[in-house]
């Protein structure tokens, strides 16, 4: 399943509404007091919160991976190569005006002709391969093996638990959120007819004075709203539609038993049925975004004059559509990512994951794969506040926190746009073996389906960042090796020592040091500075 946080409403709105890394030393600044950076304290401006990613810790007081400091005072007189880069999720739109200059074409393939003219077993796969075919909703794996009625599974108990207990919360969720919006609604009707227009202010509002008890009730709801961030009722309606449609997804498809989202003809069990699935690597609908977005944030054309600028320049994304509405088949990943090393790319981006895996060493043996022919695979942690070393996440490149079977295979958590107690976002999963860093992943400003752009926030906004600084490297530093990129990564970050909030409880607090293996939170600017090092 895509790893993103729906920005919807908070748990707290519709209660209330309905009741109502490694070891060598830092390279570069910040130097060694870097904890006593003020915290910032005012709010982000607009050119802030939509590019604070790139901004630097000291200069800004922001945890951004100081990627515009890296351009500045880094690569400004050198020259890098191209470099492919693989996203392997839903489908992205190549033809968005921040994206349509930076996509790989496969050069020998012609288009159109429906012949495999290059001989590697897809058919005019100009722009990369669509292993979903035509389909988008899926089941999620736990729902799967219970459709399958093998109650032999060993996994099949806990998906029955699990199940059980998940329908029950969505089933809950939807009506809260129906309530809710039939509240915020209801309430924007009452206030519009009382004020006599449809467009007014929070501070308009306020003013209302009325013995009507249904016009209070409006106000109450309205101002409980701007209380909670929003600054219209189009902005929170937008909002709560946006949770409505995602249980909603959730119960028709997600974990409906009798639902078969599967639409290629393949045996999902048999790797070697192949061959199936198309040419046509762009989203079904434009609420398919996911692809668009984490494409963005890697490599979004820069310094074109539009919406964003993506971390890395000289990219070309090859684009893999194998993550749907619902759980990845772990066939559909394993051929992604072999497709992905044998067609030239030297990074792949997966910000996709779940909790059970039938097939989890088809996956594993392909990213052992991508590893010795070179290529670096930059993994999203996973959205549900874990220590992914007590609870297993897929993909992994180790079995049980065992050996691992990739040097090149990079887990990222999330980080929020606030220095302090709040930096790691709450909803990142964590871990001291299994994650290796942190970077920027909440209130992520990036490209979406028809030249429009959006926010979004999830260890799959975390991801794409990591990946944009690994693809850099690649560019301007080609000689380094795919591990040596890795350790570069692992050891050139921000070594922090500030105690956070963990998982979203105010309870847990620890180091930030002690929720990944480099302690570090990822900087562009470093990891720059230690190539050039190490590539003399």
């Amino acid at each position: 399943m895509k790893l993103i946080k729906p920005l919807f409403l908070s748990v707290l709105i519709a209660t209330t509404l309905a009741s109502c890394g490694g070891g060598a030393e830092i390279v570069s600044t910040p130097v060694e007091n870097i904890d006593s950076v003020p915290l910032k304290v005012s709010e982000l401006t607009e050119k802030e919160k939509h590019t604070w990613g790139h901004l630097d810790l000291v200069k800004d007081t922001i945890p951004g991976m100081s990627v515009e400091k890296a351009y500045a005072d880094v690569l400004k007189t050198q020259k890098g190569q191209t470099v492919i880069v693989a996203v392997i999720d839903s489908g992205i739109d190549i033809e968005h005006e921040d994206l349509n200059d930076v996509v790989w074409v496969n050069e020998d393939e012609i288009a159109g002709n429906g012949i495999d003219d290059d001989k590697n077993g897809y058919v005019d796969d100009i722009h990369g391969w669509n292993f979903l075919g035509d389909a988008y909703d899926e089941q999620l794996e736990y729902v799967r093996i219970l459709a399958s009625g093998d109650t032999s599974n060993p996994d099949y108990a806990r998906a029955q638990a699990e199940y059980d207990k998940e329908y029950e919360e969505t089933t809950a969720r939807k009506a809260q959120y129906d309530q809710i919006y039939d509240q915020v609604k209801g309430a924007n009707e009452v206030i519009s007819e009382f004020l006599g227009k449809e467009d007014y202010t929070a501070d308009e509002v306020n003013a209302i004075e009325s013995d009507d008890e249904s016009v209070t009730k409006a106000v109450g709801v309205l101002n409980f709203m701007y209380g909670n961030g929003f600054d219209s009722t189009e902005a929170a309606l937008s909002s709560i539609k946006g949770g409505v449609d995602y249980f909603t997804d959730k119960l028709n498809a997600n974990i409906n038993i009798e639902f078969n989202g599967r639409t290629t003809g393949d045996d999902p069990n048999d790797l070697s049925d192949v061959g199936y699935g198309n040419n046509n690597v762009l989203p079904s609908e434009k609420g398919e975004s996911h692809g668009t977005h984490v494409a963005g944030i890697i490599a979004a054309e820069r310094g074109n004059g539009l919406g964003v600028d993506g971390v890395a320049n000289n990219v070309r994304i090859m684009s893999l559509r194998a993550v749907p509405n619902g759980d990845e088949y772990d066939k559909d990943i394993a051929l992604a990512i072999r497709y992905a090393v044998d067609n030239g790319a030297k990074v792949i981006n997966g910000s996709f994951g779940k909790y059970y895996s039938p097939h989890s060493d088809w996956v594993r043996d392909a990213i052992a794969y991508a590893s010795k022919k070179d290529v670096v695979f930059v993994n999203a942690a996973g959205n549900e506040g874990l220590d992914l070393d007590q609870k297993e996440c897929y993909p992994n490149d180790q079995v049980n926190s065992g050996p691992e079977v990739s040097e090149t295979f990079i887990t990222v958590g999330a980080l929020e746009p606030k220095y302090g107690s709040g930096m790691v976002a709450g909803f990142s999963n964590y871990g001291k073996i299994n994650v290796d860093v942190f970077a920027p992943g909440a209130k992520i400003y990036s490209t979406t389906p028809e030249n429009e752009y959006d926010t979004k926030g999830g260890t799959s906004m975390a991801a794409p960042a990591v990946a944009g600084v690994v693809a850099l490297i690649r560019s301007y530093y080609p000689k380094l090796s795919a591990a040596q990129v890795k350790q570069i990564i692992m050891d050139s970050g921000l070594a922090l020592t500030t105690k956070v909030v963990v998982g979203g409880d105010s309870e847990d607090i620890k180091p930030i040091g002690d929720l990944s293996k480099s302690g570090k939170i990822m900087n562009a600017y470093n990891a720059l500075i230690m190539a050039q090092q190490m590539s003399k």
